[in-house]
């Protein structure tokens, strides 16, 4: 069997979840069949069985309103990965970025077409502040999809009931595979030394790392600020803002904080792995405080490296976090059926504050949780597990599209 993978980001371009996912899957699934990756980019490399190749639009759309050129550029990718010509038996996709792509290659080329819905575009009605009309646009390539695809994988059991909620899927398209990580990679380390640029001490600090996005709640973060112990650090890792508008007040919002405690720092990079790792290994408490999270590979990424975690009780999240064992749980209990509606921010940013100053004042309990959840990660979590799984689905419905023909 040979599988096509389609998606936005691939190494050295990843600047989320979804990066990390297409990663590390495609490298443990191409010890077992022959993976290509197409993704947007300039990559070539072809190793093993694993051969990768970077498109680029053909066109500038410069002349087209600036918050539709992304949708432009990305049908225009979109039409090469499928224009170069498919030979796989399957094609996978992930994100709506290349969903059309997956719709064309299906339609075109006979194959089944499975998406991995790494998050669902009607729960991040926000997207319109970055879109316009784009985001209409996205939404429907994303239903047109789901609702043709052969199967549907939801990276936890709240994202598939997302999918049932929002689109006519049967049940039985969808398959349960949780999200992965290399446990070899992503492990506790004594270094610090790609840390002194930053101006850390040598104190354990709350650390958070992601896009600034409303999906991410760092905004919420930074307003709980003011009510984590003034003694305690704060390390925001926190880059590639979606708009001019949340762009803003990410700034004041810090600017609001820094001046009243010193110890707020702000890395607005896109930080290398090994600074992550080490970022991670010496953090105290990471904190996740998405509105939105059909998973949350960051979480994984921490317990791997023994950090506590205090995240927000939504998604996929409490299938990776345990409560009281390897971090605590934030509840928004004004969230109705968008995460968008009834949030009351400043209590949910007097919780979160609330969560980080307990596990900050029992360093015992910090550690003790941060040893669990290296060990919940082992457990649960490791990519050979998940590329067995993805594999046995992949067999399923090729099975069924050679019944069909036949």
């Amino acid at each position: 069997m040979k599988v096509l993978y389609l998606t936005n980001e691939y190494p050295p371009q990843v600047y989320g979840g979804a990066g990390v996912h297409i990663e590390f899957l495609s490298q443990e699934m191409a010890r077992l069949i022959d993976v290509e990756v197409r993704c947007y980019g300039d990559q070539d490399s072809h190793e093993g069985r694993l051969r990768v190749k970077g498109f680029q639009p053909r066109e500038v759309y410069a002349h087209a309103p600036k918050e539709l050129r992304g949708v432009w550029t990305t049908l225009d990718r979109d039409l090469g990965f499928v224009g170069a010509g498919v030979d796989a038996q399957l094609v996978h996709c992930h994100t709506w970025y290349t969903h059309m792509a997956g719709i064309w290659a299906k339609l075109n080329y006979g194959i089944p077409l499975v998406l991995t819905t790494h998050s669902l575009e009607p729960l991040r009605p926000w997207k319109r502040e970055q879109l316009g009309g784009g985001y209409d646009f996205s939404c429907w390539v994303e239903r047109t999809a789901l609702e043709m695809a052969d199967g549907i994988v939801a990276v936890s059991r709240e994202t598939k009931a997302d999918v049932l909620n929002h689109f006519r899927v049967p049940a039985e398209k969808i398959r349960i595979i949780h999200n992965g990580i290399d446990v070899d990679t992503f492990k506790k380390t004594p270094d610090r030394g790609l840390l002194s640029r930053f101006g850390l001490n040598d104190q354990p600090y709350v650390l958070f790392v992601g896009r600034i996005t409303r999906q991410k709640g760092i905004i919420h973060l930074v307003n709980a600020i003011p009510r984590i112990d003034p003694s305690v650090q704060v390390v925001l890792c926190a880059g590639a803002p979606d708009t001019p508008e949340i762009a803003r007040e990410m700034q004041e919002g810090v600017d609001r904080v820094s001046a009243e405690r010193g110890n707020v720092v702000w890395i607005r990079e896109m930080v290398d792995r090994a600074t992550l790792i080490q970022l991670y290994s010496h953090a105290g408490v990471f904190c996740c405080p998405s509105i939105y999270e059909p998973f949350g590979i960051i979480n994984l990424e921490a317990m791997a490296c023994e950090v506590p975690v205090v995240a927000s009780a939504v998604g996929g999240i409490p299938e990776v976090v345990v409560p009281g064992e390897t971090g605590l749980l934030v509840k928004l209990e004004q969230m109705k059926a968008s995460p968008f509606e009834a949030l009351d921010p400043a209590r949910y940013a007097a919780d979160l504050a609330t969560a980080i100053n307990e596990l900050v004042h029992d360093p015992a309990r910090r550690q003790a949780m941060g040893r669990e959840g290296r060990k919940r990660v082992e457990d649960h979590f490791s990519w050979k597990s998940i590329a067995a799984q993805t594999l046995a689905y992949y067999q399923e419905l090729t099975k069924e599209k050679k019944h069909d023909r036949a």
